[in-house]
Formats: C-alpha cells, structure tokens, sequence
C-alpha cells in the first residue's frame, strides 16, 4: 500500500514536442549567451601567457600559442609589495563591506517603518544627495583640512561607507517584510534595535548577501580615494599600486623611445591584462557563492516597494 500511494502520488508529466524544441532553443540560447560572457575573460588570460611580439603583430589570440610568464615576472617582481597591497585592500574590503551593510541596512530599516513620523523628509533629504554635492574641491579640502585623511587608512574607508542606492535597496526589500512581526516584538517588550537584529536581519540575507557584493566590489576595485589622499607606498590598496606599476613603466618606455635609449622591451599589453588577473581573481572567485543571494535580492528589491 506504502509504494502504491507513493507512485499514486506522482504525476508523470510528458512534455509534446513543441515544448521539447522550446527548451532546446532556450538552453541552446543561454548557452552561447554564457559563453559570450566568458569570451572576454578567457582572452585576458591567454593574453596574459602570450609574448608581447606576438600580441602586437597578431592581436588577441583566440588559441593558446607561445607561452610567456614575462608579464607575470614583471608584476610580481616585487612580491612583498604586491603582498602588502592584498593585505590593504583585502583589510579594508572586509571592515568597509561590514560597516557599508550596517549602515545601509540600519538606516533602510528605520525609513521602512510607518510608525517613524520623519521618514518622508529624510528620505527626500538622502534622494537630493544624489542629484547634487558639494564639488570636488569642497570635498577634497574637508577631507584632508579637517578630518585628517591624508596617509590614513579610514580615507580608503569612509568615503565608500555609506551608499543611497544600497539604502534604497533595503528599504525597499524590508518595506515588504509583514509589518505584524515588528508589531508583536513591541507588545513583547522588545526595542527597535534588538527586533532590527533579532528578526530584520535574520530575514534578509538575499538582501544582505547583495548589498555585501555590491560594497566588496565598490572598495576592492576603489583607486581613486586612494590616488587622492595616500601617498605613503605602504599604503597603497591593491588596485592604485598596479595602476602606478604599470604608468612608470609605460613612462621608462616613452623616455627611451624619445631619447634613443636601448632598454629591453617592457610587455606592457601582457602586463595590463596580468595586473587584471592578480586584481579581479579574488572577487570572481566569490561571486558564485553569493549569486542565488544576489539575484533573489535584486529581484525582490525590485518588485515590492
């Protein structure tokens, strides 16, 4: 009676043919659409293993050909330093990533709630920030004049700490969240931050997972804070110090080429698309792990609200 009820119980679904050839055409589809997407990747690391001859007098090739570590030889000539910007930036990534979800998520959750009577004007107050700002040079002046940003390591954190757009995603995300939760941890006596911790968070790990993405890949690939308030090589973030490595020696080549100098050639294509290897490698690498956060994030952060 057991197996009977349990074969009873399943229904054998036949697909017609039509059906059939719409699924071959839709994977057969996003097969090559995938492999479209990979096309770029998979020519930065051949390219990365081709001579720089080659690539100059045959372009990007398609098949791997002669092999060469020069450019890698290159980039990692000083493995100390390259080292220490991966520490720099790994350090920073992990602190600014946490604090960004913190606030985005703190912040997204006090403008969901209806009972906060302010809500609408600092939510208009947040929008205007992204439609005008200060300058550059206003900005420039209060970050360095009067909180000391210059050689200090908060400079590559606090600039990229808090983000509108990630806080418009969590409020829209917690805004769909039933209201009775909230409701029945106030009559149990619990405040505002202990239901934001004990229950909003526990909630809404798509929107976390996302928003986690979104701030690692905002500071792993940040060079720019970096151009603008660190001098000091030692703390030079990842990025700004291949950035660097690869203008001096795009320099040394102009200053031979202009003074007849004989200086043995610098792989400077090949260079460029190892220093995209060793940058974006990590991040790649963690992009699997959150992509079924991530798109159920961005999916219901996009519907309700």
């Amino acid at each position: 009676m057991t197996v009977t009820a349990k074969h009873a119980g399943k229904k054998k679904i036949r697909m017609t043919g039509d059906q059939i050839a719409v699924s071959l055409f839709g994977y057969l589809f996003i097969g090559l659409f995938a492999l479209i997407c990979l096309l770029p990747f998979y020519l930065i690391l051949i390219a990365s293993f081709t001579p720089e001859n080659d690539m100059i007098r045959s372009g990007y090739p398609i098949l791997p050909g002669n092999l060469s570590l020069e450019a890698y030889a290159l980039c990692l000539k000083n493995p100390m330093a390259i080292l220490r910007a991966y520490g720099v930036t790994a350090g920073i990534t992990l602190v600014g990533t946490f604090l960004a979800v913190f606030l985005a998520t703190m912040t997204g959750y006090v403008l969901s709630r209806r009972d906060f009577p302010w809500r609408n004007g600092f939510a208009f107050f947040f929008f205007f920030t992204t439609l005008f700002s200060g300058g550059l040079v206003p900005w420039f002046m209060l970050c360095v004049r009067y909180l000391g940003f210059k050689n200090q390591v908060y400079a590559l954190i606090l600039p990229l700490m808090f983000s509108v757009w990630n806080m418009i995603i969590a409020k829209s995300f917690m805004s769909g969240i039933p209201a009775a939760i909230t409701e029945s941890a106030k009559l149990e006596g619990a405040n505002d931050f202990t239901i934001y911790v004990r229950l909003m968070l526990p909630l809404s790990k798509p929107l976390l997972a996302t928003l986690a993405l979104f701030s690692a890949l905002g500071y792993w690939n940040d060079w720019y804070n970096c151009m603008l308030f660190i001098t000091d090589d030692h703390l030079f973030n990842l990025q700004y110090y291949l950035q660097s490595m690869l203008g001096s020696a795009e320099a040394m080549r102009l200053v031979a080429e202009k003074s007849g100098m004989d200086l043995p050639a610098v792989p400077l294509e090949g260079m460029k698309m190892a220093m995209t290897i060793i940058a974006t490698g990590p991040i790649v690498l963690l992009y699997p792990f959150l992509q079924r956060y991530f798109v159920k994030g961005l999916t219901i952060g996009a519907v309700k609200g």
